[in-house]
This record gives C-alpha cells, structure tokens and sequence, in this order.
C-alpha cells in the first residue's frame, strides 16, 4: 500500500514536494535563460543597437566578414561603435585578433556607408596573428 501524498512513476516513488520542487526549478532555469538583462547591454552614445557579425563564407574565406547594425536612426556615431565592437569580438573570437582590415567600416566617410532599412553593414577582414 503507497503512503498518501506518494506517486508511482515509472517504477519509481516520488514525493509531491520533489514533483513540486523539480518543476519549480525547471522554471527557474527556464525563465532566466529569456534573453539578456538590460543592464548587462553595452550602450553607444547612450543606446543599445542589436548587432551581428558572420563569416562572408567559412570555408573559402575565414577572416572576410560583415556586420549588421539595426537601428541606425537612433545614432550614427553609436551604430558605429557598436559595428566596431562586434567586428573586433568577432575576430578576437574567430582567430584570437582584433586587429582588423575594413573595407566599410567605422571610420568610412558618412557617403560612403551602406545603409539600408536602418541597418548600417560594414565589411572587414581579420588579420591573423
């Protein structure tokens, strides 16, 4: 005969409070992982700008890359450095450098920038060691 409050799982016996302390953890774990804390974001001229870098193609060109800036409206000057933030952490990470080659990058003339749908792209190419 089971004890009350004792449930049959697989064989196994768990209590209600390990049901309930396990789910409520999974929960925990769940809810933290939900995207980064606003204040861990790193800010240019103020705001936080979403950014992305990639490899043009990994396997025939390793080090050529580009980054895309969203939100370039808010700031020019801190879409900029939020460019050359995630280019130099690209190839600190891709290659241990963060020495870099732009061939569109922070310091190109305002003119001749790409900017589309509020996204400014820069090109570059990391400089192995």
């Amino acid at each position: 005969m089971e004890k009350k409050g004792t449930y049959s799982l697989t064989g196994s016996k768990f209590t209600m409070g390990r049901v309930v302390l396990t789910a409520a953890l999974g929960a925990a774990v769940f809810v933290s992982a939900c995207g980064t804390s606003s204040s861990d974001r790193i800010l240019f001229d103020g705001k936080a700008f979403r950014a992305k870098a990639k490899a043009v193609d990994k396997k025939n060109a390793p080090t050529d890359f580009t980054v895309v800036v969203n939100g370039v409206s808010a700031s020019l000057d801190g879409a900029r450095e939020a460019g050359r933030h995630e280019g130099t952490k690209f190839c600190i990470d891709s290659f241990g450098t963060s020495k870099i080659n732009w061939k569109v990058g922070p310091d190109t003339e305002p003119q001749n920038l790409r900017i589309t749908d509020n996204k400014l792209t820069f090109a570059g190419t990391c400089q192995r060691p």
